[in-house]
């Protein structure tokens, strides 16, 4: 994870109907990046592409939770769960994260995420699951690996 980054605990809401988009390249560094991204990030879009997608990673979440989008995709298959990012100023925005493998020619070439609003009871779902995984010792943790909350009722293995 990176520690380059102030921590507050002012939350930025992403709009109703806004969708954030962005595309890595295979090893997570960024490709593209919408506008919508950009401004709910805190970053501009030149600034994000080239850049790795932790970029916006938020301290509160569990390495866990990035194990299981990697192992996810790097197997084909598509991943989602909420995930709570930081913005640049330090602030956070939690969203519905849906990621998948590009494939070009029948070969995976990169991964794209379109990621939206969650609702509060979702985050709040989501924000009490990761902070009992954290707070978890690593054997603790390990047993929970691969189940996230995701936009829909229940969990996803």
């Amino acid at each position: 994870m990176r520690n380059d980054f102030p921590v507050t605990n002012i939350e930025t809401v992403v709009p109703e109907g806004v969708f954030i988009y962005s595309r890595t390249d295979l090893r997570g560094v960024i490709v593209e990046a919408n506008e919508a991204f950009a401004e709910i990030s805190g970053y501009r879009q030149d600034e994000m592409v080239g850049q790795p997608h932790n970029l916006v990673r938020h301290p509160d979440m569990p390495q866990e939770a990035f194990a299981d989008l990697w192992r996810t995709l790097k197997a084909g298959r598509p991943w989602r769960g909420l995930v709570k990012n930081r913005r640049r100023d330090g602030g956070f925005y939690w969203v519905i994260a849906n990621a998948s493998p590009v494939r070009e020619d029948g070969r995976v070439v990169g991964y794209q995420s379109i990621r939206g609003r969650p609702t509060r009871e979702q985050i709040a779902t989501a924000s009490a699951a990761y902070a009992r995984i954290r707070g978890a010792t690593a054997a603790s943790a390990s047993s929970r690996a691969g189940w996230w909350p995701t936009g829909r009722p229940g969990w996803r293995r």
